[in-house]
């Protein structure tokens, strides 16, 4: 089992007060808290290492080009790719599905053809797909859900067509909880050659991932889901996929050479890293991954299942409050509801008792409008919360009930 007393001394901001009352962060799936050793990361490339990287002969911007590549070594080996030119740095997760769905749509697609989603994705999962419809002509077909809210698998075989180009799906999803097949997918659909996108946003800091073994074509997630910076994320994609697409971007870094009349284009991930880097982020979430493995997702991923179990079970036991999202498979996520309060009078007053919650449709507005409610409340769970950070989460539900 974790030392989680232990775990919490490694970041300060859990120690501080909120309105006078000690503050219980129950909003993981936002974003998480920072380890000393991700702010102290990048401290130290500020003041030690702060030079442009690559192009660079003089001796700091070798140290930070070392710094940045040894960063893109560390992604590769936590998630299991083949090699490190199939991680690219971007922006986040969403970038990262922008960069997919623009890139793919321009060389595979045509008018009348497919993506395949599901009823939980984020928006950051349907927009990017959407503007290539008003580019393009693409269509999205949608996977349903089930009453537990797990994906209906025998009508995401029967929206398979000719037309489909591409399965795009969370892992996780952010609302639900529910862990989606997503092994199980990508042979159905490799099966039929089509390749598959896995927005790992909401499972990279709680699973063990290895996108050998899933087999999955792309996949993306964030640096802050992670316990690292924001403003950075990851792509990986199979060395054949990222050959073939064309660039994302235009500028330097990502050319092999320019001339006014033709520009040549630099080899993976290279291609897809226009400008300057954030070698500064690359190099924090190098220190946030190191983190998590040193505490082993393994231990991770056992502890929040139990801290998920206790938390579901003394939330159902409240009278009125209804949870979405009873997967049989789930991660940390509880999304609930109660009767006679609106969410956001929940979360106001959850917030003046110290405990920090999330309020609305959590950027998934087409999953509300199928579960036929407008938004919800939701604790999302970390390794670092504890059982009596969930038990003052009871009292304070139990306690706004009662004002109401």
């Amino acid at each position: 089992m974790l030392n989680v007393t232990e775990i919490r001394k490694d970041f300060p901001i859990l120690s501080r007060t909120v309105y006078g009352k000690p503050l219980v962060y129950l909003d993981n799936a936002a974003t998480t808290q920072k380890p000393r050793c991700v702010v102290e990361k990048i401290e130290e490339m500020y003041y030690s290492l702060n030079a442009n990287v690559h192009r660079g002969v003089h001796f700091l911007s070798q140290e930070a080009t070392n710094a940045h590549e040894s960063a893109r070594v560390t992604v590769q080996k936590f998630i299991g790719a083949k090699s490190p030119n199939e991680i690219v740095f971007t922006h986040g997760a969403t970038e990262s599905i922008n960069l997919v769905a623009s890139c793919f749509c321009r060389a595979f697609c045509k008018e009348g053809d497919e993506i395949l989603i599901t009823a939980m994705e984020h928006h950051s999962n349907i927009v990017p797909w959407q503007l290539q419809g008003d580019i393009m002509g693409i269509k999205l077909q949608v996977v349903p859900i089930n009453e537990n809210g797990e994906l209906r698998l025998n009508e995401l075989e029967k929206k398979i067509s000719s037309r489909t180009k591409l399965i795009a799906l969370t892992h996780i999803s952010n609302v639900l909880g529910t862990i989606n097949p997503i092994e199980k997918i990508t042979k159905i659909a490799h099966d039929r050659n089509i390749p598959v996108l896995v927005d790992a946003a909401q499972s990279v800091q709680h699973l063990p991932i290895d996108v050998q073994l899933v087999d999955c074509d792309f996949l993306v997630f964030s640096s802050h889901k992670i316990y690292g910076p924001t403003g950075i994320g990851i792509l990986y994609g199979k060395e054949k996929w990222l050959d073939a697409l064309p660039p994302y971007q235009g500028g330097g870094e990502m050319i092999a050479s320019v001339s006014f009349e033709k520009t040549t284009y630099s080899e993976i991930p290279f291609k897809f890293e226009a400008g300057t880097p954030d070698f500064v982020g690359s190099a924090a979430l190098a220190a946030a991954l190191d983190y998590v493995s040193e505490i082993g997702l393994e231990h991770i991923a056992r502890y929040e299942g139990k801290l998920l179990e206790y938390a579901t079970r003394r939330l159902q036991a409240i009278k009125g409050l209804h949870i979405y999202g009873n997967a049989a498979n789930k991660s940390s996520v509880i999304s609930f509801l109660v009767d006679g309060v609106h969410p956001y009078d929940m979360g106001m007053l959850l917030d003046k008792m110290g405990i920090a919650v999330r309020t609305g449709h959590h950027c998934a507005e087409p999953l509300m409008k199928e579960l036929g409610i407008q938004g919800t409340v939701r604790a999302s769970l970390a390794f670092y919360n504890t059982y009596e950070e969930v038990d003052a989460l009871i009292k304070g539900i139990e306690r706004i009930i009662k004002m109401f």
